[in-house]
């Protein structure tokens, strides 16, 4: 039963020091009503091991148990002492209410009176088996508080034994017989000091009793979360981050959240200066958000707060009202999970929009390590792309730093419509794309979306301010105010006529390349260059979906020149004195190739092309 309730058999030390602070934690409530039950000066939970022996034993000096409580606890399976105490207490306070009257909303109960511990852990009755995992034999010593009779459990698993004991104070002891390391795969060493601190550390750091082995104490007990926001300091933000996140360089920012309601749960996120190595990796061995329950450690990267975009997030979520189900391992689906994953993701885009307007030195940061990451979310099915494009950073063509989607559009030119933006592989290919010859010309910014997400968010209409993102590597580009858009395209009708039978050669000679060969007024330098009809695929995203392993159908795209460039000019004169001239043939199939090679595309033939150019170099 216990092998298939738990994954990890480490799991086995946070079940039996959970509940030793339980035991730790009645002994206090009842001393509350009974002057007899006086805790000792610390009350504390030790672990003791015998190499020799191999052997690993638990002690508390908590409230303990009678005879009856141990066959009752431990000698019936799933029967959980923590619930069945704290079912008594409620009905003790449900009688007490009834004998003198039950309080009303506008008489709340004596905040004097004892209340029970809201921070209990154990309410399945199945952790302590656990053990068996790792111990073939277990040993069980109790003596409860204010009775001087002790108590002996003993089990191989197979049912077990009672006997009277002896004990000098009340509490409890359990003791493993571990099994022998060589009868168990990868059983670790759990007398070795190192190990029990390890495994301390990860799942009971935050109990709030002193874990001791030797004279040590392991864990911290230090639940920074529980604290008041401005009862932390950065030193002490900057020593948790590192203690959970395993990053040595310090946080970008902290963000402290507290949700109230239904239910309670407190978190304490961060987000990192520099991205770890599996980042884009979303089945990686990255560490999300961890999950305490009652200050004890439940669960590793818990996916199911965050979405996918927002992986990079470090930090803690705690509760005392969550579901778990009986191996405390996962968390049962409620709506508790989506109420604190729709506050978590707001708080984490209106934490980044605050750095991003108050510190955009750390904003820029953040952004290098972590942009590409954050894009996933425009297109994800969750809500907020507004808020996330509001983040959206790129180079800029007139920007050494990477501008912000909002900064372009306060610095647009009176009668631009449109935000222009590239894809390509990289800024500097970017920069040498003819296809923003037309826009430097008329003092146009380029923002340059370099990174493969981008091909993706981007087939979609976004839009900011009320002005729509536009590919400067589409068709139907039209650059200027109205009146220049009128003057551009007069022009391009007037040599289009001139032009006809040229373009009408360079399409029949090219139809296995090129949809359409037509006239451009985008380019004032290069003689030529590609573009894509809405809806396209681009070169980039062709180039994605082939690396998916997808198989993509050829895509044509339309060849544009430039009708004052002395070549096409040259090309005119060449088909009005020999429509038949087989160097019509040779300038078309270069012109295309370098116009692919002038976006930073890839030649199918490299060969082919290079004897076209010697061919032309011979006849030069």
């Amino acid at each position: 039963m216990i092998h298939s309730l738990y994954s990890h058999k480490d799991i086995f030390l946070r079940e039996l020091i959970s509940n030793a602070s339980d035991a730790l934690d009645k002994l206090r409530f009842e001393a509350l009503s009974r002057p007899d039950l006086a805790p000792p000066a610390e009350l504390e939970i030790r672990l003791v091991t015998d190499t020799g022996a191999r052997t690993l034993s638990i002690h508390d000096n908590g409230i303990g148990m009678t005879r009856d409580e141990v066959v009752g606890n431990i000698g019936t399976i799933a029967r959980s002492g923590t619930r069945e105490f704290l079912r008594a207490v409620r009905e003790r306070q449900g009688q007490a209410g009834a004998e003198h009257g039950s309080p009303t909303p506008q008489e709340p109960q004596d905040p004097q009176a004892p209340q029970a511990p809201s921070d209990m852990i154990g309410q399945f009755g199945v952790g302590f088996y656990s053990s068996f995992m790792v111990a073939d034999r277990i040993t069980l010593v109790t003596r409860r508080a204010s009775e001087t009779a002790a108590t002996r459990w003993e089990s191989s698993g197979d049912g077990y034994t009672l006997a009277a004991a002896e004990r000098e104070t009340a509490g409890t002891t359990v003791t493993l017989h571990l099994k022998p390391k060589e009868e168990e795969d990868g059983l670790k060493d759990y007398t070795d000091t190192s190990v029990l601190k390890e495994v301390v550390k990860r799942y009971s750091d935050f109990v709030s009793y002193p874990i001791r082995l030797g004279g040590d104490t392991l864990n911290s007990m230090k639940a920074i979360w529980a604290r008041g926001k401005d009862e932390v300091t950065e030193e002490e933000h900057r020593e948790f981050y590192k203690h959970i996140s395993h990053d040595w360089n310090d946080p970008l920012e902290h963000i402290s959240v507290h949700i109230e309601g239904s239910f309670e749960a407190r978190a304490l996120l961060y987000i990192p200066a520099k991205a770890p190595f599996d980042l884009h990796q979303r089945d990686g061995v990255h560490r999300g958000l961890q999950l305490y329950v009652k200050r004890v450690f439940i669960m590793d990267d818990w996916r199911e707060l965050l979405p996918p975009y927002l992986r990079f997030v470090r930090g803690v979520v705690a509760s005392d009202d969550l579901s778990l189900n009986v191996s405390r391992e996962i968390l049962q689906k409620d709506r508790q999970v989506q109420a604190i994953r729709k506050h978590l993701v707001r708080r984490i885009l209106a934490a980044l929009k605050d750095m991003k307007d108050r510190r955009p030195a750390s904003y820029r940061t953040f952004w290098t390590e972590f942009g590409a990451v954050l894009k996933e979310g425009l297109i994800s099915f969750e809500e907020g792309h507004e808020k996330i494009l509001d983040l959206v950073m790129a180079p800029s063509s007139v920007s050494t730093e990477p501008v912000t989607l909002g900064d372009y559009v306060k610095r647009m030119k009176d009668g631009q419509d449109a935000i222009y933006y590239i894809t390509a592989t990289s800024r500097d290919a970017g920069e040498r794309s003819p296809h923003l010859e037309a826009l430097r010309a008329r003092e146009r910014e380029v923002l340059f979306f370099t990174d493969p997400i981008d091909e993706l968010w981007l087939r979609l209409p976004r839009e900011v301010e009320g002005k729509l993102l536009v590919s400067v590597a589409k068709s139907d580009l039209q650059v200027g105010t109205d009146e220049e858009k009128k003057r551009a395209e007069e022009a391009r009708k007037e040599s289009e006529e001139s032009l006809k039978d040229v373009l009408t050669a360079l399409r029949a000679k090219l139809q296995d390349e090129v949809k359409d060969v037509r006239l451009s007024s985008r380019l004032t330098e290069s003689p030529a260059c590609l573009v894509g009809d809405p809806g396209d695929l681009s070169p980039q995203m062709q180039e994605l979906l082939r690396r998916a392993g997808q198989d993509v159908p050829k895509v044509k795209r339309v060849l544009e020149l430039n009708p004052t460039h002395p070549i096409v000019t040259k090309l005119r004169q060449l088909h009005a004195v020999d429509t038949n001239d087989p160097r019509l043939t040779l300038y078309a199939e270069l012109l295309y190739g370098q116009a692919l090679l002038a976006e930073g595309g890839v030649l199918a033939d490299p060969a082919a092309f290079s004897r076209r150019l010697t061919e032309l170099m011979l006849q030069a």
